[in-house]
């Protein structure tokens, strides 16, 4: 009988620590899954606390597209957003997001600050101009009313090119909730994509880019004279730079744009160039060069202010560092306004690259708007 009684007091002791072990067990379980949660809200909520692009509420478009596709790959979601379908290898980015990149692009990029954009539907675009305007006449009250000439049209087909960046960003940070990912891709896309344009809208070859403005015909003829689409030139003076009558040429450089053209007018140098302009004095010894008196105000030079291409040639001979002119008039620079993404996690794991891509054309628009300044005697 005292057997039986050791051997059942026994058991219940071992029943007792099993269900101990079990409710410390589930306890840690316990513990983990809490943990887990406080950190996952943790994320949440300084994701939340971050700016957003257009400083409001994310919309259901950018969430998904950010959230589903760009962090996780899901094409379904993707695709059940209104005005996303996917096109040449990629899908359109939401309007926040582009209106991001098209910010970056007019703060980075100068020529586009300075010249008309317009935005197009499809790959091609054709604009008609008049060239020497609508002939017009006198008449009296009663007199009848002659035909008049016909004008002369010039038709702009800008050549378009597929602008495009591929920047890279670890999966680690895109399962980081906090990782501001729709602000980085804006930034990434916008600097590549205003770096290869800044370059083609001055020189671009017009081969699957657009045409720059400096890739031209040009000549020393004056607008009455010269042919349509060939810039006008004014030479330094000096075989291999700037003589030391600069302030004249510059003078005659400005008055040779028409006065319409000059409201609204600029410089287009680079640094190199703009560093050799600030020493110009005038024969009283005052410098041409006027620093921007307001914060945010440019820099004027002959009363004109003054935008830093670094894609402008450098002072050399036979080189034009220097353009003048009215660019909303004279450049014509023509964009698809969506930007494609296609998501890449294959290619050079274990980093995600984002394909972007976006069809931009630009040319000469109006060649009498814009005159140029040649180093040559």
């Amino acid at each position: 009988m005292e057997n039986e009684t050791d051997n059942a007091m026994l058991e219940a002791s071992f029943d007792l620590a099993t269900r101990i072990d079990e409710a410390e067990s589930a306890i840690g379980t316990l513990r983990s899954d809490v943990d887990e949660v406080k950190a996952r809200l943790d994320r949440v909520s300084r994701a939340a606390s971050r700016p957003l692009l257009d400083g409001g509420q994310a919309s259901p478009e950018v969430k998904g597209f950010v959230d589903g596709y760009l962090r996780r790959g899901s094409e379904t979601q993707v695709k059940s957003i209104n005005g996303a379908a996917p096109g040449d290898g990629g899908y359109a980015v939401p309007r926040e997001i582009d209106a991001a990149i098209a910010r970056h692009l007019q703060d980075i990029s100068p020529i586009r600050a300075i010249a008309q954009v317009v935005q197009v539907g499809s790959a091609g675009y054709r604009k008609l101009i008049t060239r020497g305007g609508t002939s017009s006449g006198w008449v009296s009250e009663t007199a009848g009313r002659p035909e008049t000439g016909t004008p002369g049209f010039a038709e702009i087909a800008p050549p378009f090119g597929e602008l495009y960046a591929n920047p890279a960003a670890s999966q680690a940070m895109l399962d980081d909730a906090a990782f501001d990912l729709e602000g980085w891709l804006a930034s990434e896309i916008g600097q590549e994509f205003a770096r290869a344009e800044g370059a083609a809208f001055i020189s671009g070859s017009g081969v699957d880019q657009p045409k720059g403005f400096l890739n031209g015909p040009k000549a020393e003829e004056g607008d009455a004279t010269r042919s349509f689409g060939t810039l006008q030139f004014v030479k330094s003076g000096e075989a291999g730079g700037f003589s030391e009558l600069a302030e004249v040429t510059l003078i005659d450089l400005v008055h040779t744009l028409k006065a319409g053209y000059r409201q609204g007018a600029c410089w287009v140098m680079n640094s190199a160039t703009l560093a050799k302009i600030r020493k110009l004095k005038t024969s009283d010894g005052a410098f041409l060069w006027q620093p921007g008196l307001v914060e945010g105000q440019p820099d004027r030079l002959l009363g004109y202010p003054v935008v830093e291409a670094e894609d402008m040639p450098d002072v050399a001979a036979g080189t034009f560092p220097i353009a003048f002119g009215n660019f909303k008039a004279g450049y014509l620079i023509a964009e698809r306004s969506a930007t494609q993404i296609l998501r890449d996690p294959f290619t050079n794991k274990p980093f995600v690259h984002f394909y972007a891509t976006k069809r931009v054309g630009g040319q000469l628009l109006d060649s009498a708007a814009i005159k140029l300044l040649k180093i040559a005697a």
